[in-house]
């Protein structure tokens, strides 16, 4: 997966997602959708059927557009992690436009 460009910036938008300060009621639904971004993108990556990758493309965008807006809520919508979560989040509707089917 090192040359998974989508899946390598995902894992940058985790790491420094785990370093903001955020409030107690959005922190734990925030790290729960972080986390699900780069597991769902490694776990479509190693599915052979394009349908299946497809499907877990879709829930890790999901995962994604959750993150940005619990981002936006917490204020933290000018972050690092914000940026990175945009290009993230970008990529994988690219990947999901380019499968067939």
């Amino acid at each position: 997966m090192k040359n998974f460009r989508t899946y390598l910036i995902s894992v940058a938008f985790y790491r420094e997602a785990t370093t903001l300060p955020l409030a107690s009621p959005l922190k734990n639904q925030f790290k729960r959708a972080a986390l699900s971004v780069p597991l769902n993108l490694a776990e479509g990556y190693g599915r052979v059927s394009k349908a299946d990758q497809k499907r877990f493309y879709r829930i890790s965008l999901g995962s994604a557009r959750e993150c940005q807006a619990l981002l936006h809520l917490a204020g933290q919508d000018d972050s690092l992690a914000f940026r990175l979560l945009d290009q993230t989040a970008a990529s994988i509707y690219k990947l999901i436009q380019a499968i067939r089917g």
